[in-house]
């Protein structure tokens, strides 16, 4: 995803008159035994230049899996590899250096896979979402913010507020997190731009929202109410993934991403006309029909619930639901 590099070379060479350089008179011989050669160093080593994001990227050596996670009070961001994930020198946009350091995944608590500085997201994105709320579909894409204060990762408790815990509903969702910063990238450029997906769950207390608010930021905004995860992955199709969601074993929610109305190029590159995109930056590119309180009658989340959203080629986040 990142520009790749052109060397240009010559094959004529023109000549130069000799030149005479001037040398010590007698430089002492250097006597030192020769050092010997560094040893081959065998800690995996993810090289920087597997850091180009962007799907069929020239320059892009293998799809690698992202993880960010904890294990005592260090947080790194590693690579997933098998049961394995071996920590990289910083983040993956800065860094993807392995340090040598690596650790089982039953030893680590997987986090949020980043710390964004921006969450967007996208209303109405999914014909059936749109449908479902007989809504026509929009001519652009519908941007709203969430507090980042809202993400939590994998296992982490969704959080009914006490201002609002009756009608809270879940999201499932396609993640683009971006890997380097754009503005006014095109179509076409987009997807160079990405670092990769993840899962998400754009939860939203409706009340708030549709009823009481005059904008959805409070509704969509209470802490807790943007699970992420459980990793980046780097390669996979955007425009052609599954999207599920399953409260307590029951299937709600079930369509593919290639029924977005605006898919991930797209939205990449409308939002950076608008604003600069940093790396780390997510957006949340809309979630189908099946949503909690479009059923009949109405599911909301409830204290003791397990709602998972699982999106194809990444794989599965997972959150308990409590009261505050």
């Amino acid at each position: 995803m990142f520009a790749a590099r052109n060397a240009a070379t010559s094959n004529s060479r023109r000549s130069l008159p000799a030149v005479r350089l001037k040398t010590p008179a007698q430089a002492p011989r250097n006597t030192e035994a020769p050092a010997p050669p560094a040893a081959k160093d065998t800690s995996p080593n993810i090289s920087p230049d597997r850091l180009l994001p962007g799907r069929g990227h020239p320059e892009w050596r293998n799809p690698v899996r992202i993880a960010r996670f904890q294990i005592g009070n260090t947080v790194s961001f590693g690579i997933i590899e098998g049961g394995t994930v071996t920590a990289i020198e910083a983040a993956p946009w800065q860094s993807m250096q392995a340090t040598g350091e690596s650790h089982s995944l039953a030893e680590v608590k997987l986090l949020a896979p980043v710390q964004p500085p921006d969450v967007f997201a996208i209303g109405l994105n999914y014909k059936s979402h749109a449908d479902e709320f007989e809504a026509e579909y929009p001519p652009a894409p519908i941007i709203f913010l969430k507090a980042t204060s809202t993400v939590i990762g994998p296992g982490d408790a969704i959080v009914l507020p006490k201002m609002a815990p009756n009608e809270v509903d879940y999201e499932a969702e396609l993640v683009i997190v971006i890997g380097r910063t754009c503005r006014n990238v095109t179509r076409e450029d987009a997807l160079d731009y990405a670092l990769g997906y993840t899962v998400g769950n754009d939860v939203s207390a409706r009340d708030c929202q549709l009823r009481e608010d005059t904008q959805w930021a409070r509704g969509k905004s209470f802490d807790t109410f943007c699970p992420l995860g459980p990793w980046i992955e780097t390669d996979i199709d955007p425009e052609n993934v599954s999207v599920r969601s399953v409260l307590n074993g029951d299937v709600m929610q079930e369509s593919n991403t290639n029924m977005l109305i605006f898919p991930c190029a797209e939205l990449i590159s409308y939002i950076s006309r608008i604003a600069t995109l940093q790396p780390g930056t997510v957006i949340m590119t809309g979630t189908p029909s099946g949503v909690g309180f479009k059923r009949q009658p109405p599911v909301f989340l409830r204290p003791g619930d397990t709602i998972e959203m699982t999106v194809g080629g990444i794989g599965t986040l997972s959150n308990p639901v409590v009261a505050e």
